[in-house]
């Protein structure tokens, strides 16, 4: 257990139990995040694929929108796997998703296009998307519940912050397996190389689980267990009593909703732009992106370990401050700079 000196918890060192809960959750959720991240990295592709029946400006419209509705649906996944991790404990909560998650990303790879089975193409894509984005939001969110549930006392930022990093980790996983498969099928590409990297899916699926199976319960949902103490109705008690709804609202709208903009537009939003507004070939903007993950992810462990020490809300604040200072000028210097170059 964590010690208290002078009021204030002092950090005990990290057992082997609560490393391999970390690496664990930490390594399922990039996979998953991987699976998610695919199709954002190849909507340019799926636009064509499935989306042909459409000019080409509509047709990645639309590819955009069924990415969007990955995100609509998250909300409801976490919801929904929330309170079956209330019932029947995180752990197989886990399992739920990453199968749900993998399943769907595999059956991408192998769906016929619009021009073998025409409109039913886009209509089942769109439902594959909406599974990925329930699985997420149970897992994402699952597996910080489940790191925390592990982390002693005045080290729950820290430890958490190795899940934030897995987000990061996905979409470079998903970038740099794109850039060799690209390399590896040449001009087949476009036509049906590009269904590679879902199919892969497979392997990392089979892996999760494997890891996922090892895992114990959390201690603190087995102690609620054992003294009776879980929720019996908790979407109730969150939204249907005003205290409890008011920290959803302030959660949702005041700390979420501003991280979700300064994430997407700084890293997916991101390659979309160099690539789509810039105009630079998608193999040099994979490159690049990746390069920026690589040297940012540090950095979520870095901030998740300083928020042990002056608090979670200065992070944050400073965090989204930086983005609004810096979003509004960086990205039109740099088609500044794009255009100079041509």
């Amino acid at each position: 257990m964590a010690t208290v000196v002078a009021g204030r918890a002092t950090p005990r060192p990290m057992t082997p139990e609560e490393r391999k809960v970390i690496f664990a959750s930490s390594l399922g959720t990039v996979f998953e995040w991987y699976d998610f991240y695919l199709y954002g990295s190849l909507a340019a592709i799926i636009a064509v694929q499935f989306f042909s029946g459409l000019d080409p400006t509509s047709a990645y419209i639309f590819a955009l929108l069924a990415f969007a509705a990955g995100f609509l649906v998250r909300p409801f996944g976490a919801l929904v796997f929330g309170r079956l991790g209330d019932m029947i404990g995180r752990k197989y909560t886990f399992l739920v998703t990453i199968l749900l998650m993998g399943a769907s990303t595999f059956i991408v790879g192998i769906l016929p296009n619009y021009n073998s089975i025409g409109i039913v193409a886009p209509i089942i894509l769109i439902v594959l998307r909406m599974l990925q984005g329930l699985a997420l939001g149970g897992e994402y969110g699952g597996a910080a519940t489940y790191v925390a549930e592990h982390a002693p006392m005045g080290r729950r930022g820290f430890y958490t912050s190795w899940i934030q990093t897995t987000a990061t980790l996905g979409l470079f996983l998903s970038l740099i397996v794109i850039l060799l498969v690209r390399q590896f099928t040449g001009e087949n590409f476009e036509t049906w190389g590009w269904r590679i990297p879902f199919l892969l899916s497979i392997v990392l699926l089979g892996v999760s689980v494997w890891i996922r199976l090892t895992l114990n319960e959390s201690p603190a949902f087995q102690k609620m267990k054992a003294e009776g103490k879980t929720s019996k109705a908790p979407l109730k008690e969150s939204f249907g009593q005003w205290r409890n709804l008011k920290i959803v609202i302030i959660a949702l709208l005041g700390l979420a909703a501003g991280q979700a903009v300064v994430w997407y537009t700084g890293q997916f939003y991101a390659l979309f732009f160099i690539t789509s507004i810039a105009k630079v070939d998608a193999t040099t903007a994979n490159l690049l992106i990746a390069v920026a993950l690589l040297l940012g992810t540090p950095f979520f462990v870095f901030f998740g370990s300083l928020s042990d020490r002056i608090g979670r809300k200065t992070v944050i604040m400073a965090g989204c401050l930086l983005a609004a200072l810096t979003y509004f000028t960086v990205f039109p210097a740099l088609l500044g700079l794009s255009l100079i170059h041509i």
